[in-house]
């Protein structure tokens, strides 16, 4: 691991991460409710949607630099390299095909029970490729693909982690996968995001860096954007 042992627990930190996330948390589900019934079916294609993720992520960012404040940011965030590139991302595109898997299989045994779809709960994957709204598009894909993967691999995989690390490596993949899933505010997809938030701290431990996350987690966004507006669509 990176050294974070008991001589390095910070409880006061760690009760102002677990306060913001389920902040986060509490914000996502109370926002769900709010708009249940309102069309979102091109919030991808607005360019708002994707000012206010900006500004949204820049305000996480914001708070988690404020709560590491005085500790070493490389060891804290694990922005460290791999120590083998090739077996990291090996590993994260395992840990991406198990994802995968489990939603297949989740998805299959989801619609044994109702018309429930896990995939479009959250509302900002579209449905269709809209080529007059291509630019608004392309801004809302960098930052599913670029922006939002960095900044939540760094307040789960990377703070959080390094904070509940000291009490335990698998206690820490449990709260932390388990948090990730819980702050996107869902009910059907909670099992897919929390087994997505628990196989990424899995691989974070084992590469001892959050940056393989950041890749797997962009590809993730990515695929899913792309397969909604062609083979989906």
């Amino acid at each position: 691991m990176n050294g974070l042992d008991r001589r390095h627990r910070h409880p006061v930190r760690l009760a102002g991460w677990l306060f913001f996330v389920l902040s986060l948390t509490t914000l996502a589900y109370a926002g769900r409710a709010s708009s249940a019934g309102d069309d979102s079916s091109d919030l991808a294609y607005r360019y708002e949607t994707t000012v206010l993720a900006i500004v949204q992520y820049g305000i996480v960012l914001g708070i988690l630099l404020l709560i590491a404040r005085g500790l070493p940011r490389r060891d804290f965030f694990a922005l460290r390299r791999p120590s083998s590139w090739r077996r990291a991302l090996g590993r994260a595109g395992l840990t991406l095909l198990a994802i995968w898997l489990f939603s297949l299989v989740y998805e299959r045994v989801l619609s044994l029970f109702g018309d429930w779809n896990p995939t479009s709960e959250q509302g900002l994957v579209p449905d269709r490729w809209d080529s007059s709204r291509a630019g608004a598009f392309v801004a809302f894909f960098l930052v599913v693909t670029v922006l939002a993967p960095v900044v939540e691999e760094l307040t789960y995989r990377g703070l959080g982690m390094s904070l509940v690390i000291p009490y335990g490596t698998w206690l820490a993949i449990l709260v932390t996968g388990f948090a990730f899933g819980a702050s996107h505010g869902l009910i059907f997809a909670l099992p897919v995001l929390a087994f997505f938030g628990v196989a990424v701290a899995w691989l974070r431990a084992r590469t001892d860096s959050v940056y393989p996350g950041m890749v797997l987690h962009g590809t993730f966004n990515g695929v899913a954007l792309i397969v909604a507006v062609t083979i989906a669509g």
